[in-house]
């Protein structure tokens, strides 16, 4: 059995003073689970408080982005090298916000995940249909084309070491979530994408359900099948909801 992972994406929220109080909270919170993975993704200038706060607990940290380059002169930019100066775990690739505002396309995001994977960095790599594209029955087509993307760049093996995280954008901060059948279509459907290249990587391959995910529906979810925990967005910024969302990881392993 894969085990849960409940990862939260704080996004572009919060100052210090509320950072530190939320990790002292999860950390808190979590203490004494065993059987579930958690993770936190703060924004950039906050990791190295999850450094100095969680390095005596089984929480590890990841960042919301990495740099598809791996040094030089690119302003702005953090290289999978510096994130792993503070001791991250993970990075999140692709997101719908990043593919969006900042228009990456399929290829950069697949370059991101193979430049974290040579770092050393677990990439969860953001997949997931826009509304217009569920409505009009694309959303096999959408998700395949971000996996393949880094199937053709990476090959089959880069999914031994990262993660898929299936993100509805239309379920994202809108308080609408894929029922439990929805989303574990899309979760069947990519592992079994996988499953064609090898089956043993699809096995362990983990995927995290990442739209709207609450202590309401994190219990009914997490119990799919292909559905082996969450990434977190809003409900990451209360301690009180993303534990109780990390309990229900804990109780379904």
């Amino acid at each position: 059995m894969r085990r849960p992972l409940i990862a939260g994406n704080w996004k572009m929220n919060g100052s210090k003073a509320e950072a530190t109080q939320l990790l002292n909270g999860i950390k808190a919170g979590v203490a004494g689970m065993q059987r579930v993975d958690v993770a936190v993704c703060p924004s950039f200038p906050y990791l190295y408080l999850a450094e100095e706060l969680l390095a005596d607990s089984a929480i590890a940290w990841g960042a919301q982005d990495v740099s598809a380059q791996a040094g030089g002169a690119y302003t702005g930019q953090v290289s999978a090298a510096m994130l792993k100066d503070f001791a991250c775990r993970y990075a999140i690739v692709g997101h719908s916000e990043r593919r969006q505002l900042n228009g990456e396309d399929d290829a950069l995001v697949a370059s991101k995940y193979a430049r974290a994977v040579a770092g050393g960095i677990v990439p969860i790599l953001c997949i997931g249909e826009t509304l217009e594209e569920r409505e009009s029955g694309r959303t096999e087509e959408v998700v395949a084309r971000h996996i393949d993307a880094v199937l053709n760049s990476s090959g089959v093996e880069a999914f031994g070491a990262g993660i898929v995280a299936y993100e509805p954008v239309w379920a994202i901060g809108t308080g609408v979530t894929a029922t439990p059948d929805q989303a574990q279509e899309v979760h069947a459907f990519v592992r079994g994408r996988i499953a064609s290249k090898n089956q043993e990587i699809a096995a362990g391959l983990r995927l995290l359900y990442g739209g709207s995910m609450k202590p309401g529906n994190a219990v009914e979810l997490i119990a799919q099948p292909d559905i082996d925990g969450g990434l977190i967005g809003g409900a990451s910024l209360k301690a009180a909801d993303f534990v109780a969302i990390c309990q229900a990881g804990e109780d379904s392993a």
